[in-house]
Order: structure tokens, then sequence, then C-alpha cells
């Protein structure tokens, strides 16, 4: 339910701080989360496969978010998350790898559906592009925050993962005291459900051409995101010959480009539409993951992640805000539930995609592919995706 009196500000604290907090502990071990992975004598598919096993935790976390509400899966979620890290940091063997992948994966996305669905209960259509790129704006300030701190970590590749756990308990607590429940938790005590796959089931059945068109879209849109952040580090240390140094300043001074430009995607989602914003921001991200193989130095390779990360924040927020501008009134957390988990299919497509080209052909086929992946998007969007701002 929209309130009358929306503004952002009463979004800092239950969606805009905890955002900040925990994208800063993301950023501190994202640079150097693939190459950790791959430090247990793995080969790449092995190690894209363990990053990309967290998407199977869409399924459970659709169906908590709508059966314990919105404020109880986030705080759950925040739990998991904190759990997972340190499980990730203390791990010894491939089992243990798997294990807080499984469960980091399952309270990410009762963390990201549980919000996704709260924004789309009480910001306004007229201002929901804005909103949602502020808060894909403040994950990046938080991520690049985070790659900052992770420049002056050293070697130790543990250390990071122990910090995002201790940032994740502390963002628990703030949710837990600012966070209060939407509307939509008193709809879902009141009313008779049926069981969670027969609505998503009819969800899925009754949105298909959606689904199957933006759906697709956002799929492509998230292997190449997702590819992005693998792929990086692991050319820059195994193709350019850079240390775990210089891959951290290289994603440091990327995320900085990545989280200036949201500002000027809400602008356009709002003032222009949805489509001004998705289509140059992923033709360039594209532009600049197929440039990234022809790199051979600290330099090009900057080059290139900058590039990539100019047109990703230029289509900050665009999957968020389709996903809530096409969301029912009626099943708005199964479709929401839908909506991710095509976009985590994606990512997960993307770790995978990285690492099998990778084994048998080389990192940099693996960019040409992503690069193409994303420009499947971007012909998806300009031609099958109408625009959902209605003014």
């Amino acid at each position: 339910m929209v309130s009358n009196n929306f503004s952002r500000t009463s979004l800092i604290l239950p969606i805009y701080l905890p955002a900040l907090l925990l994208s800063t502990g993301a950023g501190v071990i994202s640079p150097t989360l693939s190459i950790y992975i791959k430090s247990f004598e793995l080969t790449y598919t092995i190690t894209t496969v363990v990053i990309a096993v967290s998407v199977i935790g869409n399924i459970p976390a659709g169906i908590l978010v709508e059966r314990i509400g919105r404020r109880q899966s986030m705080l759950l979620g925040l739990l998991m998350i904190g759990i997972s890290t340190f499980v990730m940091g203390i791990a010894q063997n491939l089992f243990h790898l798997f294990g807080a992948q499984l469960i980091g994966g399952i309270g990410n996305a009762l963390w990201m559906l549980s919000r996704h669905a709260y924004m789309a209960d009480v910001i306004p259509l007229a201002k929901r592009g804005r909103s949602i790129a502020l808060f894909g704006g403040v994950n990046r300030i938080g991520t690049f925050l985070g790659k900052f701190a992770a420049i002056f970590l050293g070697t130790n590749l543990r250390i990071p993962f122990y910090i995002y756990a201790v940032i994740a308990v502390l963002t628990l607590i703030i949710c837990y005291w600012s966070i209060p429940e939407s509307k939509q938790k008193a709809q879902i005590k009141s009313e008779k459900q049926e069981p969670y796959f027969k609505q998503l089931l009819t969800v899925s059945i009754q949105h298909f051409n959606i689904l199957a068109t933006a759906g697709v879209a956002q799929i492509c849109v998230q292997t190449l995101r997702r590819g992005c952040h693998i792929i990086i580090p692991l050319y820059g240390t195994d193709n350019v010959g850079l240390n775990e140094t210089g891959v951290r300043q290289i994603e440091m001074i990327a995320s900085a480009v990545d989280m200036s430009m949201f500002p000027l995607a809400g602008y356009l989602m709002d003032r222009f539409g949805r489509r001004f914003a998705t289509i140059p921001g992923i033709f360039i991200f594209a532009t600049g993951m197929v440039l990234m193989p022809f790199t051979n130095s600290f330099l090009w390779l900057l080059f290139a992640a900058v590039m990539m990360r100019f047109g990703n924040g230029i289509a900050s927020g665009t999957m968020m805000t389709l996903g809530a501008d096409l969301a029912p009134k009626e099943g708005t957390g199964e479709f929401l539930g839908l909506w991710r988990l095509t976009g985590d299919f994606g990512g997960s497509a993307g770790p995978v995609v990285v690492g099998n080209i990778a084994d048998v052909f080389g990192l940099g086929y693996s960019g040409f592919a992503l690069g193409g992946i994303g420009y499947m998007a971007v012909a998806i969007f300009l031609w099958l995706v109408p625009e959902t701002l209605k003014k």
C-alpha cells in the first residue's frame, strides 16, 4: 500500500542505510572472491559453479517472504548472510565453500526480494525510478567504499569475509529497530492462501509474455553483470599478471565511476522512460566487455573496466524499477520472486559462462561471449519490451 505522505527520506533507515552497510561488506570481498575460491586448487569451471550455487536460494526465499512478511524476511536474510560469510572465512575445503554459498544465497535472496517487495509496497509509481535508482546508487557507493578499504587488507584473502560478517550483524541490529512491516503483512495474515508453488505457477502463466521478453532480457543483463565481477579479477591475475592489490585498485576505480552515474539513471528513467537508461547503459557495458580481451596491461584493463562500469551505472536500478512497474497488485511477492529468479538465473549463468569457456578456450573468449549476451539484451529491450513509465 502506497502512503500519500511518501518521501524518500522515510526510506533512509529501513532501506538506504542498511543497503549502504551491506554493500560495503560485499565490496570488501568482491575483488578477490573468485581468486580466493580458485586458491583451493579448483578449475575455472568449479570455481564459478561455487559462486553460482547461490541462485538455488530464490525458491525458498520467495516462499518465506510471502509467508512471514517483509520485515522478518529481511532480518532472517541478514542473519544467514552473516553466518555464511563467517563460514567462508574459515572454510577448509570445497564442501565448506558450497555450504556457505548456499546459505548465503538463501539469505541474500531473502534480503533482496523482501526489500524489493517492500519498496514496491511503499513507493508511488511517479517517484519509483529515482527512488530505486538512488537505492542502486547507495549500493554502488557502499561497494566503492568496500573496494577502497580492501586495498589496505594486504594479501590475506580470508580477512574480508570476517569484516563482512561483522557488518552483516551491525546491519541486522539497525534493521531490527528501524524497519516497520509494510501493510502487505496484514493482508498476508488475514487472507487464506493457496500453496506457494500453485500461486507461482498461476502468476507465471498469467504473465508469461512479460517473463518471456523482459524476463529473458534481464537474464542477459544479470549474466553480463555477474560475469563482469568474476572475469575482471581472474583476467587481471592470470592474463595481465597483476597481484591482489592491482586487481583491487582496478575494481575500486571502476566502482567509483559506476556509483557516480545513478543520479543520471534516475533522471532518465523518471523523465524520459525506463528504456532511455537501460538500452544505452547495457550497450556501453557490453562494448567494454568485448574490449577487455584485447588488454594486456594495468592501464588498458582499467580502461575496459571503467567503460563497463560506466555503462552499468547508467543502467543503475533499471531492472528493479522494471520489475516493480510490471508487478501486479495481486501476487506481487510471487511475481517479484519469479522476476528475481530470472535475474539470478542470469547471475548464475554469468560465472558458468566464464568458467566453462575459459577452461576450453581461455578467459578472453569468455569476455567475447559475455559481451554478445549483453548485446542480445539490448536487442530485446529495443524491439520487444514496451516502455513501462505511464505518464
